[in-house]
């Protein structure tokens, strides 16, 4: 099983160049504080390299499950 990436955005994007803020909004990150889950690949770190100084980013370990989000008011 490959492992994956927990990527946090934690600097705005106001005053960026478009291709960082693309690059961010690529990764499907949206406001300040928005975390993503990544499949380690070539292609994700190269994003992230490119806005690294905007993102902060951990390794999940393989057995970690996310928790399912549910809608309040829902029946």
């Amino acid at each position: 099983m490959s492992s994956r990436l927990k990527v946090t955005l934690k600097k705005g994007l106001v005053g960026r160049p478009a291709d960082q803020r693309r690059t961010v909004r690529a990764l499907g990150l949206k406001r300040i504080g928005h975390t993503v889950e990544k499949e380690d690949r070539p292609e994700i770190r190269g994003m992230i390299f490119k806005v690294k100084h905007l993102v902060e980013v951990d390794e999940v370990s393989p057995g970690h499950k996310r928790k399912s989000q549910s809608k309040s008011g829902e029946k």
